[in-house]
């Protein structure tokens, strides 16, 4: 009887701490407003940071990789479509090296579209704020800077621009 009942408690333990540790949320649904964030701006390396974003405007962070096929698959579209973001601002963030974000912002030519601003962030605080599973990894925050949705991997851009 006694092992009966050692054996009801353990599982019934372990099953509250799976249970527990199911319900935790991501940081960025924990909270959902623009997180504090750095990082070093292309294509001279200076910070860009919340403080910098515009006032009243959607914000679209894209957590993506240089040589990330479905990542440049996603900005020829985001580019080939950039009317459809014309009152957001995008925000391209990378974290390999400073050198391989500029090949991509030149053979982008991202300094042509005034809305995106792509930058390197070294501390990989926005991939782990975002849990950030798959690239590219899209969020999307309205004008009032509150989480509005998520996009894991390849998506249509029509999806994301319907979010806006």
């Amino acid at each position: 009887m006694r092992k009966i009942f050692i054996l009801a408690i353990t599982i019934f333990i372990a099953q509250l701490s799976f249970a527990q540790a199911d319900s935790i949320a991501p940081i960025y649904l924990r909270f959902p407003t623009i997180p504090q964030f750095t990082i070093d701006k292309a294509p001279d390396s200076t910070k860009f940071t919340r403080e910098d974003l515009k006032k009243r405007k959607t914000t679209v962070f894209i957590i993506f990789s240089p040589d990330c096929e479905h990542c440049q698959h996603e900005t020829e579209a985001l580019i080939a479509n950039i009317d459809k973001f014309k009152n957001a601002q995008i925000v391209m963030v990378e974290y390999l090296t400073y050198e391989q974000m500029i090949k991509f912002y030149k053979d982008y030519k991202i300094a042509n579209y005034p809305n995106i601003i792509m930058g390197r962030e070294a501390k990989y605080f926005l991939p782990a704020f975002f849990d950030v599973k798959s690239l590219p990894a899209i969020y999307v925050y309205d004008k009032k800077g509150k989480f509005k949705q998520a996009f894991s991997g390849s998506v249509k851009i029509e999806k994301i621009a319907a979010v806006l």
